[in-house]
């Protein structure tokens, strides 16, 4: 069965639809390209109705219908917000739309109907929100300027209500910016400092910090970074996302643009770095196939999306490459 995969292009404002085919020699083909607007950097994917939701620079946030054949998008609807969005996602078997803002410094949540935003139920302020995932009832909001993550629990008309305690730390500096969570254990990466972090899931949804990797690669020499670097021009860390599949944990790298592959043991504690390979230039954003075997990638530098093999120790084999835009960002499947 194929798969569509989508790639968000911040630098000119579109949408790549690519096809995924899979065998013995899977490939990946570039299908179509959409105008979203501005900045589009950032999607949510609701698979039953075929609704993609793309954040854009307006803000906006635009609610396209996805053909599942041609991989052509087509918008039904956009809505203005107040801020613009760094991460968008869905709660509630897509009844409610959350956003981070980075720039506006808080996350948001929205009832959807049929695709179409309503009015905004809750708003709550965390310096440099860079994620906001629901996981059933509870939605964590990764918080970048505050090196902590703000612990909700997702009211009854999508109103964030603060768990107690209302958030969980992580190390000061270390620029924690996004998470999965895997039953009882949640990963953060950092930015600033490159790392990956375990944190317990209790019952209630609160997390409690566990141990921490390093994921960039030694040979890169690279320093510490802080919000107010640049971590390109100056040699330093700069982590970007983090993905969980089987027993590995998989982490980007922006400054050496690399994937670094993390063993996850039976318990879901980090053990050692198995891998860091190398992938397309300034990595923000990578994605595990729905078959749980490979990773598509894409950078921020790079004109083309990579797919690559998930092997069994670990490694990431190189399989082939195809045409996105500029300044990709995001990558999600259907």
């Amino acid at each position: 069965m194929t798969s569509l995969v989508l790639v968000a292009n911040a630098g000119d404002g579109t949408i790549t639809s690519l096809r995924l085919h899979p065998g013995d020699d899977p490939r990946l083909e570039t299908l179509t390209t959409t105008r979203v607007g501005d900045g589009c950097g950032t999607l949510a994917v609701d698979p039953e109705n075929a609704l993609v939701y793309a954040a854009t620079k307006e803000p906006s946030v635009v609610t396209l219908r996805v053909d599942r054949e041609s991989g052509a998008l087509t918008e039904i609807a956009r809505t203005q917000i107040e801020e613009t969005l760094a991460y968008i996602s869905l709660g509630r078997g897509g009844s409610i739309v959350l956003g981070a803002s980075y720039d506006g410094a808080c996350a948001m949540t929205w009832p959807v109907a049929d695709g179409v935003l309503g009015e905004r139920v809750s708003r709550v302020e965390h310096a440099n929100a860079h994620c906001v995932l629901p996981v059933g009832e509870h939605v964590y909001v990764v918080a970048l300027g505050d090196d902590e993550i703000g612990q909700y629990r997702l009211g009854a008309d999508g109103e964030l209500v603060a768990l107690d305690p209302a958030t969980a730390s992580a190390p000061q500096g270390s620029g924690p910016r996004h998470l999965v969570v895997d039953g009882t254990n949640a990963y953060a990466v950092t930015e600033f400092s490159a790392e990956a972090i375990r944190y317990d899931v209790a019952g209630d949804g609160t997390l409690t910090r566990g141990e921490a990797v390093r994921i960039d690669d030694p040979a890169a020499g690279l320093g510490h970074s802080d919000i107010d670097a640049d971590p390109a021009k100056e040699h330093l860390r700069w982590g970007a996302e983090v993905r969980r599949v089987g027993p590995w944990l998989l982490c980007s790298e922006r400054t050496a643009s690399t994937i670094a592959t993390v063993r996850v043991g039976d318990d879901g504690h980090l053990g050692e770095v198995v891998a860091v390979t190398p992938t397309e230039k300034q990595p923000r954003a990578f994605g595990i196939t729905p078959d749980g075997r490979h990773v598509v990638a894409v950078g921020e530098k790079s004109p083309h999306a990579a797919l690559s093999r998930i092997e069994d120790d670990g490694s990431l084999t190189l399989l082939g490459r195809a045409d996105v835009g500029q300044t990709a960002r995001w990558v999600s499947f259907i």
